[in-house]
């Protein structure tokens, strides 16, 4: 079983049917994107779920040991209780995902919409987490065709509390409903908490899961019909990335 965010959520209906369905995050594109919102719109969907995780009384977060920032695999699984201490205050966490913005942007429009978390979807380095308000999950784009992959040469400890794998692919590198070779995703996921994108389906899910085990799962385009969120694909998503057989 897997965390899931469903991102690409353009109305307070669509945040209300994730979070409904289950979602343990939902994403609001404000980068280069057919998907993209603006603060405003974005803030409907906020209040739509109820006071911001700012406003709610935070769990204790678990407590970070000295070596933490120096190796990855603490680093991220101290990011993952992190988050899932959020969780405990709040569910679904909002994620305002951007790309290639200057962190003055970036913070501005994360405090107007009131987001939760902030994703970076660009060239961003590990270090602008550091320029930013909220926490952030660093995104990293692996090639299609490319099973030598080795993203953990790239990932830095320290900045990020989150990371995910997405295939790098198509005009906004994301977001383009294709799958990178899930061997990649793999090793990495056997060292170290992470979110899987790209490709992800119910009728995949279970399969990426046994192959991956993630700690979490994003999808956009396998929840959407004609462009826009199905209801039905958000539910059959959550249910199948939380499903016994995903499990197992």
């Amino acid at each position: 079983m897997s965390l899931v965010k469903i991102c690409g959520n353009r109305t307070p209906e669509d945040v209300l049917t994730a979070a409904e369905a289950g979602a343990d995050f939902v994403g609001m594109i404000f980068a280069r994107s057919g998907r993209r919102v603006d603060a405003q719109q974005a803030n409907a969907m906020v209040r739509a779920l109820g006071d911001p995780l700012a406003a709610r009384p935070l769990a204790v977060p678990p407590p970070a040991r000295p070596h933490v920032r120096e190796e990855a695999e603490a680093w991220f699984r101290h990011g993952a209780q992190l988050l899932e201490s959020y969780l405990q205050s709040k569910r679904p966490l909002t994620v305002g995902v951007f790309a290639d913005q200057e962190p003055e942007e970036v913070n501005a429009i994360a405090e107007e919409a009131g987001v939760d978390l902030v994703q970076l979807a660009g060239e961003e380095s590990w270090e602008d987490c550091l320029l930013l308000t909220r926490q952030a999950i660093q995104v990293m784009h692996v090639p299609l065709a490319d099973p030598s992959s080795d993203p953990m040469g790239l990932v830095e400890p320290g900045f990020a509390v989150g990371l995910m794998l997405d295939s790098a692919y198509g005009p906004y590198r994301g977001g383009s409903g294709r799958a990178f070779d899930w061997e990649v995703a793999r090793r990495v996921s056997s060292r170290l908490p992470m979110f899987l994108a790209g490709g992800l389906t119910p009728e995949n899910m279970n399969e990426a899961i046994a192959t991956v085990r993630p700690w979490a799962v994003d999808v956009a385009t396998g929840v959407e019909h004609a462009g826009r969120k199905d209801p039905a694909l958000v539910r059959a998503f959550v249910t199948a990335a939380k499903s016994e057989e995903a499990s197992a």
